[in-house]
């Protein structure tokens, strides 16, 4: 046995003043009595008339003097040595996931592995040193390097847990880095193991100890949710979530559908072990607001029993086309749902006041910096290397782009194209032999689909494909798609356009409490990567406010079973760690030892007194 703190041995010295006080002879009272027969005893105690008496026995001198030998010794700080050499120093990784929020384990996952991490760090000795890093919604190192126990304890209650999947990777990361070169260095990882994305790790040889936490792995979530609009009833919502059971039993749940906080429907249903379950619901919307599922029944894990959308009702799409009279293109817009097509001769400065403009073989001296579709213009900075090409034959086209979707141009026929190589903001969507002949991407914050043919001067205008692609284009260019699905997973970023630069904005988070964002001059875009909570969020910059939801809808989060293995690939892991002797410190032992003593020192005087 050793002691971290041998100086406090000096209050040993006390032990001799308290049997000092008991050699003294004790002041009496004098007092008449009629008779003596009864007190010979007394008057036996009462003879010395010395200042110091023989020390007899007496059960209370022992008993105080075991409790001020228990207390010295305490505070000396006693521990039972490892029969392994520690290592010089010891990465702590939490799992601050979503899934160590299960309250399988009282009082949950997370409060385990803290506790647990507070163990290593009570047997911490020496020069050894530890750091606790945090690994939530990004990796962040809560306390570097030191010996201090109090600062890592400190560390370590300050940490918590959050609502994102598990990203372990960036946390290994940064023990990789740490550990390097160390021989007797260790990685300590308190987790459940739900972990995917390790395999960079599999052949680097990490010193790594994983500590399994959790117990169960009955629980149902929520893992999908999307909400589409009816095209023919504008406020009409069909509702999509998937309901995930993770147990090993079917378990029936009970689903209900809100708009803000009014319940709209409710529904039963039974979902079978290992299952999910598709359901569909129909919402007649009359205003904006938050389209909330939920699971009533409580389980392990309550972050995934709920999940929001934020709905806007459709405003018409205003859209400005700019041709010489292509009736053929003017027909296709005309026929997109909600839209609110004008028709011009040229771009001037009404323009600002579309959110789409289709620019047909009329190339403006500026153009206008809504969305944009432009077919058969050349003056632009969008590329470099413009040609001519003749009869060009459409070799390849992207079908997986949505701009595409359900697109074929293997009977379109061109007379003549502009060429261009797609710009690196761009994917080109039409392939010559020689060049891209269309291509779509962001260029700042303006998208963008250009058309190296004149429509007229081919035969596409007559396929099918035609209209189908103008739906689609009309879709992909709607900016009101992008405000509709205002709902991120927890961990990832929200973006967002501004109409101009940014002085001032503003986040209020679930929880209330708002913060003042730094913004950057100049930019017409907000990021705001701060989303490792679940719930409603409200985004304020000048006049303007963006609401949107964090959820965290992750099937492998979800599945919250503890793993036996932590998994870097499919050859190779590390199993989780078995009980590992460490410095055991004695004081607490001996603290409530001596408690014990003193609540007998108590009820041994009182019975003797009475």
């Amino acid at each position: 046995m050793k002691l971290l703190a041998p100086l406090a041995l000096a209050f040993a010295a006390t032990i001799p003043v308290v049997i000092l006080f008991y050699l003294l002879l004790r002041k009496r009272t004098v007092r008449l009595v009629p008779s003596t027969l009864l007190w010979q005893k007394f008057l036996a105690e009462t003879q010395a008339s010395a200042p110091f008496q023989r020390l007899r026995k007496n059960w209370l001198l022992v008993l105080q003097l075991l409790l001020l030998t228990l207390g010295v010794l305490a505070l000396a700080r006693p521990y039972l040595a490892a029969s392994q050499k520690l290592s010089d120093l010891r990465v702590l990784i939490l799992d601050g996931s979503a899934s160590m929020q299960s309250t399988d384990v009282a009082p949950s996952r997370f409060a385990e592995a803290r506790a647990q991490a507070l163990k290593w760090v009570d047997g911490l000795s020496g020069n050894d040193q530890m750091v606790v890093i945090l690994a939530g919604g990004e990796a962040q190192v809560k306390q570097s390097a030191t010996s201090d126990k109090a600062a890592l304890r400190r560390a370590l209650e300050a940490c918590v847990a959050s609502d994102t999947p598990t990203r372990l990777a960036s946390a290994l990361r940064m023990g990789e880095g740490l550990v390097r070169d160390l021989p007797t260095a260790e990685i300590h990882l308190f987790s459940d193991g739900a972990a995917p994305g390790l395999e960079e790790f599999e052949n680097k040889a990490l010193p790594l100890v994983y500590h399994r936490i959790g117990r169960s792995g009955d629980n149902l979530g929520i893992v999908g949710m999307d909400l589409r609009a009816n095209p023919e009833r504008p406020r009409q919502r069909s509702v999509y979530a998937a309901v995930a059971n993770n147990g090993s039993n079917a378990q029936p749940a009970l689903v209900e559908l809100r708009l803000d906080d009014a319940l709209v429907e409710t529904r039963t249903v039974t979902i079978g072990a290992g299952e999910t379950a598709p359901l569909l619901f129909e919402l007649n919307q009359a205003r904006d607001g938050v389209v909330t599922v939920r699971l009533t029944a409580p389980d392990a894990l309550a972050v995934d029993n709920q999940a929001s959308m934020i709905s806007l009702l459709p405003r018409p799409l205003k859209t400005l086309l700019v041709t010489k009279g292509n009736r053929f293109l003017e027909k296709a817009l005309a026929a997109a749902p909600n839209l609110e097509l004008t028709v011009a001769g040229r771009v001037d400065d009404s323009a600002a006041g579309y959110d789409v403009v289709v620019v047909d073989d009329a190339p403006p001296s500026a153009w206008p910096k809504a969305n944009l579709l432009a077919i058969h213009s050349y003056n632009t900075n969008w590329g470099s290397g413009w040609r001519r090409l003749e009869q060009p034959v459409i070799a390849d086209w992207r079908t997986a782009h949505p701009l595409l979707r359900y697109v074929a141009l293997d009977n379109v026929q061109v007379r003549e194209s502009l060429a261009v190589p797609a710009p690196p903001w761009a994917v080109s969507l039409i392939d010559a032999p020689q060049a891209s002949l269309a291509f779509a991407g962001e260029f700042g914050a303006q998208k963008i689909i250009w058309i190296g043919f004149d429509l007229l001067e081919s035969n596409w205008p007559l396929r099918l494909s035609f209209p189908i692609f103008i739906a689609n284009a009309v879709e992909w260019l709607n900016p009101a798609n992008e405000r509709s699905r205002l709902m991120v997973k927890a961990g990832d970023p929200f973006r967002t356009r501004t109409p101009g630069p940014v002085t001032n904005a503003r986040i209020r988070y679930p929880n209330g409490s708002i913060k003042t964002l730094e913004t950057a001059p100049n930019h017409t875009e907000l990021v705001f990567a701060d989303t490792s909570a679940q719930g409603l969020y409200r985004l304020t910059f000048g006049t303007n406010e963006v609401s949107f939801c964090v959820n965290l809808l992750d099937s492998q989060e979800s599945r919250i079973a503890p793993r036996d293995e932590l998994r870097y690939s499919k050859r190779a892991g590390v199993l989780a760690s078995t009980a590992k002797s460490t410095n055991q410190e004695l004081w607490r032992w001996l603290a409530a030892l001596g408690l014990l003593v003193l609540l007998w020192e108590w009820w041994y005087y009182h019975r003797r007194s009475v």
